[in-house]
């Protein structure tokens, strides 16, 4: 497997905390976000990048203040997180290369995009600790991931030549026509199969759904080697997700990178209600995160 550089190495060192363990605060979402802060699409269309940003400032304010690293989009959320010191100073920066939303093939596959512009360089210029870049995989289908294999590549070659640190996260989908229970069935093959695509295309930190079963965590360490993984929160209930953070950091995880698990029933147009919601809601989660978390970190620095 592709080893991490120095300078790669420093960069994740600065998005785990002293355990060594990632806990990064997502809130790079878009156009999810706005279904959370909106149940009527003409509403969600009103809501523009600035109510998206301002929402994100809090995030980062109550949660990824108590965290290692924020996890946020380059369209609402940064220079201004940086500008207007809301990101702390020992809070590590991901800034996400995804573009909202997906195109569909003929064939009914996912095609990933990318957001205009937003290069390894530029997401130094902004002030980014790394790079986070986001594919849908469908590892038992080889047609659907040229294009986003291609992206994959792409991306991973632009911040090798800058020497920035890169979070490979992958998202898999059930395929047209296929049943809930048969893709259900079907979860734990198609996280390996994801991740095994990205480490052979030279992912050195992986961002992973829940593979499904401890069985599948452990066949993701053993597959991973020295490449860290962390398991994200997929907008599963809290409870759920608890659950998940224990049996994948049992068998082989190094940490977590969450989001609408935290917050998803916290955000609100009004800011006070907001920000109330954080602090009593989301806030008491991140530490149940956190104390799962270290149930399985020793308190000396790891860097896998």
């Amino acid at each position: 497997m592709t080893r991490m550089t120095t300078s790669e190495l420093r960069g994740y060192h600065q998005i785990c905390g002293p355990d060594g363990a990632m806990m990064v605060i997502a809130c790079d979402q878009r156009g999810g976000m706005r279904t959370l802060l909106a149940s009527d699409p003409a509403e969600q269309a009103k809501i523009g990048n600035d109510v998206l940003g301002e929402t994100k400032a809090d995030i980062t304010r109550y949660l990824a203040s108590q965290a290692s690293c924020v996890l946020v989009d380059p369209v609402c959320a940064v220079p201004h997180l940086v500008d207007d010191g809301v990101i702390a100073r020992d809070t590590a920066l991901l800034i996400g290369l995804d573009a909202s939303g997906w195109d569909t093939s003929p064939e009914g596959y996912r095609l990933s995009k990318l957001c205009e512009g937003v290069t390894a360089r530029r997401v130094r210029e902004l002030g980014g600790t790394g790079g986070k870049i986001m594919v849908y995989l469908r590892s038992d289908t080889p047609a659907a991931n040229t294009h986003n294999i291609a992206i994959l590549d792409q991306v991973i070659a632009d911040f090798a030549k800058e020497d920035l640190l890169l979070v490979v996260e992958f998202l898999t989908y059930a395929l047209e026509g296929e049943t809930k229970e048969a893709y259900a069935a079907k979860i734990p093959e198609l996280i390996v199969g994801g991740s095994r695509i990205c480490l052979e295309h030279g992912a050195k930190v992986l961002k992973i759904p829940y593979p499904g079963t401890a069985e599948a965590c452990a066949a993701v360490t053993e597959l991973a080697g020295d490449v860290p993984w962390a398991v994200l929160s997929a907008g599963v209930d809290h409870a759920t997700f608890i659950g998940q953070v224990e049996t994948a950091m049992a068998n082989g995880a190094s940490g977590v990178i969450a989001g609408r698990s935290l917050w998803k029933d916290c955000v609100s147009l009004d800011r006070a209600v907001t920000r109330e919601r954080l602090e009593t809601v989301a806030v008491p989660r991140l530490k149940e995160i956190q104390a799962a978390i270290a149930r399985h970190r020793a308190p000396a620095l790891k860097v896998a």
